[in-house]
């Protein structure tokens, strides 16, 4: 199989994984809006955000350089060695974090620091999963576990928040419930205590491992207080309504941003693998160009959609947040493209630029966030991240070509579609709206008519076969 046939393979099991409950969880937001207020709604979103923050912090992001290692690690012996160090390390540092967050929750009498934990550990766990089945190359396996913990969230988000109205805890118990009982279920499966054990830890191992993560915790954490910042800055002069408001409007470019988690999963591997090939260059471009029009597409079809879908999905309290989802759009984006470049600078081992640039980009972020929330409100949480994400893919671009020799197509054409796209969606107007919609259909199905075509080829094949 060619390598571009075994990433798009890979990609589209992920998103049968993950496409059907993603679609039923956005079905679930009129549900979710009409019992969790505004308040909730920003008090569930800042705990989560804070947590993702602290994550990188505690496990050194291990598990991604674990990943990498993994692909290189051609015997069963080095597959353990390569475990071991991470699971380790982890238990470890995690062991010491939790007993930090509890002291400090005595001592300030935190509210929630028990099931902040608990979410700590859990999405730990279900890091540790993933990485784990990714690493060994069981991709059916990793997207068939998080269908299934998807589908756990869903049907525990119902129970909870419908028929027991435990507000944002039920969303917060659902992910826990979720991520330990499928990781429990899976590392059982592997028969994951065989690849772990202290004869295992290796001094020089453990340095090339950590050498790899360090870069990758600035990176993490710098997207991580993008947005942290965000939500603590409008938290904090705004309140939490506020936060409530933009956490709804990001819902939609998180859509966008799920669809390409689908393949850049499959692509941090294929851009490791590949590196050993001679025409790897090509295979580069060849993706890089597919990329680039599919997330076009994805980003000005959303614009075009959404003047019809949003009044259908949320609530009146909600409504707002409609103003802010274009910028928010164009901003995931770029941040997509920057992840695209991360992932062959990864495959290269050269990790360093990807903090540099993302630390780069988190300043600037919070200085504009700052300067402009008293001035104009929410919009300057928007901006802000557009700017961020913007400077991150322009200083990964720079770079990147040291690398790899990236070729650019023409993006005129694109640029002018968008804009009228984006002054339909403002002006709201229902027969613009549609002639809009139709015209960029037509020219997103046609520049995107190859991958289209393929990805039509392989589902033909794989259910034929």
């Amino acid at each position: 199989m060619s390598r571009k046939k075994d990433l798009m393979l890979n990609t589209i099991i992920i998103a049968i994984g993950k496409i059907s409950t993603q679609a039923i969880s956005v079905l679930l937001l009129p549900l979710y809006t009409s019992i969790l207020t505004v308040e909730e709604y920003g008090t569930y979103d800042l705990i989560i955000t804070i947590a993702v923050f602290l994550l990188p912090f505690i496990t050194l992001l291990m598990e991604e350089s674990m990943f990498r290692f993994l692909i290189d690690a051609d015997t069963d012996k080095k597959k353990k060695q390569v475990v071991s160090q991470t699971c380790i390390y982890i238990m470890l540092s995690s062991l010491f974090f939790v007993i930090l967050i509890f002291v400090i929750g005595q001592i300030f009498s935190i509210k929630d620091t028990g099931i902040f934990i608990l979410y700590l550990i859990a999405n730990i766990i279900a890091s540790l999963k993933n990485t784990i089945v990714r690493g060994m190359g069981k991709i059916k396996l990793y997207a068939i576990s998080n269908f299934i913990g998807s589908l756990i969230v869903i049907i525990c988000n119902i129970v909870f928040i419908v028929c027991f109205r435990w507000g944002y805890y039920g969303l917060i118990y659902s992910s826990i419930i979720s991520n330990l009982l499928v990781s429990i279920v899976i590392f059982i499966k592997i028969n994951v205590w065989k690849y772990i054990s202290i004869k295992d830890l290796n001094k020089e191992k453990m340095k090339d491992m950590i050498k790899f993560s360090i870069p990758l915790v600035p990176n993490s954490i710098s997207w991580a207080v993008i947005n942290l910042s965000d939500r603590v800055v409008i938290s904090s002069v705004l309140g939490t309504s506020a936060n409530g408001i933009y956490s709804m409007a990001y819902k939609f470019p998180n859509i966008i941003d799920t669809i390409y988690n689908f393949f850049y999963i499959a692509w941090k591997e294929s851009a490791s693998r590949v590196l050993k090939d001679e025409d790897s260059d090509k295979f580069y471009n060849k993706v890089y160009d597919s990329l680039k029009k599919f997330l076009y597409a994805i980003t000005v079809g959303m614009i075009a959609c959404l003047p019809f879908i949003f009044p259908l999905l949320i609530k009146k309290e909600f409504t707002e947040a409609y103003l802010y989802i274009p910028i928010l759009v164009l901003a995931i984006y770029f941040s997509n493209i920057s992840g695209y470049y991360g992932g062959i600078f990864s495959a290269y081992k050269n990790t360093s630029i990807m903090g540099k640039s993302t630390l780069i980009g988190s300043a600037i972020n919070l200085f504009v966030n700052i300067i402009l929330i008293k001035f104009i409100g929410i919009w300057a949480a928007a901006i802000s991240t557009l700017m961020s994400t913007y400077i991150v893919y322009i200083l990964r671009k720079k770079q990147i070509n040291k690398l790899v020799k990236l070729n650019e197509s023409s993006q005129i054409l694109r640029i002018i579609i968008f804009i009228i796209a984006l002054a339909s969606y403002y002006i709201d107007n229902l027969l613009i709206n549609l002639i809009v919609l139709l015209i960029v259909v037509v020219f997103c199905v046609y520049t995107n008519k190859e991958i289209i075509l393929d990805i039509l080829k392989n589902i033909k094949n794989r259910v034929t076969h």
